[in-house]
This record gives structure tokens, C-alpha cells and sequence, in this order.
């Protein structure tokens, strides 16, 4: 599923009832209250789907949400939702709470129970839409974490949400082949992000062991540039042994000091095919953890047939005829 909505080419008594039919139609039955006039009112909205999960993107004018009891009964199927805050401020109201969100933070909401979000500064939001099936929280933990802000100061909410932001941009995850292997892992760090919240180390301990190696892969990634990356300082940061970290990068296929290497030597690959590049090769290495330049060289040509200087002078465009 892949479809846009964009009210600009609508004609303005037309747009309230576009959104209305469109949202309730693909995503969920809610009604809307535009805080401006039809003419002034402007809805983006694009939607995708990866597995279960339906994602729905929105800009748009200030506006306020409700789902009422009557329209949850209307549904056969109950969903979560996860709000993600891109920027600006919102409002989340269920269970009698309320959570505000900003840039950098989200909240889960049930359909099952009515809920309201406000948008006051307008719409800059991610909405993902789980089968409440899925998740198979326990309905005490649910009703508990329901319209209350997940922030960066949890470490793995803040994970949670880097994980779905990029989720709801990434195209290629959306084919089918990605698309299965990567359900699963998305509803467990829902999942850990709900028992880290609560503290639940009963709800954690399978959750956060499932998503132990999306770590693990995270902050290997952010920090491939640190010349002391090692297997004990990955281990000791994630509280497990080294021996146990190699296991666990063993199950996906991956030996830790090749896939570092390996990764070290695109980030340079890219770096030196930049047209604007300037500085020199031996920099670059360094900026990459390779301190001998002799060394970065060798394993450079290994990897792609080509010296970095050859690499580089490939890609570097020709200057321009001008007696032509």
C-alpha cells in the first residue's frame, strides 16, 4: 500500500470531507475539527505499509482529533498507535491523561478507548499503526503507558524513536522481502520501550533481549569512526561479555573486526568519490580509524581493486573544454 493526499488541487468546500473519507478509509475512523477555514485549510498525507504495520506521514494545518466510543465500536479490529513528534508540539489525551509531545518524542495511544490529539502549531507527525494483536502487551501495561510522553531521557525510548523515524522515510524497507524480516523486530522494541517505561524487568527481560542486537548494531554504526571501537568496550557499554557480544553478532553472520574494516572502508569509498573532497587520502583513512596509511592502502585495494589514489582520481570530474 503506497498512496498520497495532498489538498492543494481540491477545491476548498471539498478538503475537510477528502481528509475524513481518506483517513477512515486506510487508517483509523476519527473525526476532525480544522482550526481554520476550508480555504486556509492545507493536509499532506502519505501512506505506507511495511507487514502490519501502516504508517501514515502528515503535515498539516492546526486541527484537533477525537476518537469517541462510538466510533471504536464501529471496529472489528483494534489498533496501537505511536505518535512521533517530528517538530513543534502536540497533545495526546487518553485513560484521563495527557502527554505533550515535542520534536524528539512520542506517545502510544488504543483505539479501543477514546483518545484525543491536539495540534495546535499544526501537524508535523508520524502515526504507525500496530495490530493491538501484535503487541500482546498485557492490558494492564497498556492502559498504563497510554498518552504518556516517551522522551529522550529513556535510553531505549530514544532508540525507539530513531528506529521509527527512519522506518516511516526508508522506501526499501516497504518491499515485501524486508518488510517480513522486519516486523517482528519493530513490535519487540515497542515492546522493551513499554517495560523500560514502566520498569517492568519481568516485560523487559525478553523484550530487551530481542533488541539487543539492533543495538549492538546502532552504536557500532555511530561510533565506527572511534579508533578505540573494540569488542570490550561495545560489550562493557550494552552490560554483557565479550563473549557473549561475538555470539550474538555470530547469529546474523557477522565477525566483528571484518565488519568493522569492512565498514570503515565504505564510509572512505563514499568520502573519496565525493567530487567536492578535499582532504588528502591519508586524512581521510585517519578520519576512518586507519592510522597507517600504508595498511589503509593495502586493505583499501583489496576491498576494491583500486589503490584510494586511483579510487579518487576516477571520480574526480575532468575540468570543463573551455576552447571548444
Amino acid at each position: 500500500m503506497s498512496a498520497t493526499l495532498d489538498t492543494a488541487p481540491i477545491s476548498p468546500q471539498e478538503r475537510e470531507e477528502a481528509v475524513r473519507h481518506a483517513i477512515w478509509e486506510s487508517v483509523v475512523r476519527i473525526d476532525i475539527d480544522h482550526h481554520h477555514p476550508p480555504q486556509d485549510i492545507s493536509v499532506k498525507v502519505k501512506l505506507n505499509a511495511v507487514g502490519c504495520i501502516v504508517i501514515c506521514s502528515g503535515e498539516a494545518t492546526s486541527l484537533t482529533i477525537r476518537r469517541a466510543q462510538r466510533l471504536a465500536r464501529m471496529d472489528t479490529e483494534p489498533f496501537v498507535f505511536l505518535g512521533l513528534q517530528k517538530t513543534g508540539t502536540s497533545l495526546v489525551q487518553q485513560n484521563d491523561r495527557q502527554a505533550v509531545l515535542r520534536a524528539g518524542e512520542f506517545a502510544l495511544y488504543d483505539t479501543s478507548v477514546p483518545y484525543a490529539l491536539s495540534f495546535d502549531s499544526g501537524v508535523d507527525h508520524h502515526f504507525l499503526r500496530f495490530p493491538r494483536k501484535a503487541l500482546a502487551l498485557p492490558e494492564r501495561s497498556l492502559r498504563e503507558v497510554t498518552a504518556v510522553t516517551f522522551g529522550s531521557d529513556n535510553p531505549v525510548a530514544a532508540l525507539t524513536f530513531a528506529y521509527f523515524s527512519q522506518l516511516a522515510v526508508t522506501d526499501g524497507l516497504r518491499h515485501e522481502r524486508h518488510a517480513q524480516v522486519i516486523t517482528e523486530p519493530s513490535v519487540e522494541l515497542i515492546r522493551a520501550a513499554v517495560a523500560s517505561q514502566l520498569g517492568d524487568s519481568h516485560l523487559a527481560r525478553g523484550s530487551m533481549e530481542m533488541t539487543l542486537n539492533l543495538r549492538l548494531m546502532r552504536y557500532m554504526r555511530e561510533h565506527l569512526r572511534d579508533r578505540d571501537l573494540s569488542a570490550a568496550r561495545i560489550a562493557s557499554v550494552h552490560g554483557i561479555s565479550v563473549r557473549h557480544l561475538y555470539a550474538l553478532l555470530a547469529r546474523s553472520g557477522i565477525t566483528l573486526g571484518d565488519w568493522i574494516r569492512s565498514q570503515r572502508l565504505e564510509g572512505c569509498h563514499r568520502e573519496l568519490a565525493a567530487p567536492n573532497a578535499r582532504r588528502t587520502i591519508a586524512a581521510i583513512g585517519r578520519s576512518w580509524g586507519f592510522v597507517d596509511a600504508t595498511h589503509f592502502s593495502k586493505v583499501f585495494k583489496q576491498e576494491y581493486g583500486l589503490t584510494p589514489r586511483a579510487w579518487r582520481d576516477l571520480n574526480r570530474a575532468p575540468l570543463p573544454d573551455l576552447w571548444s
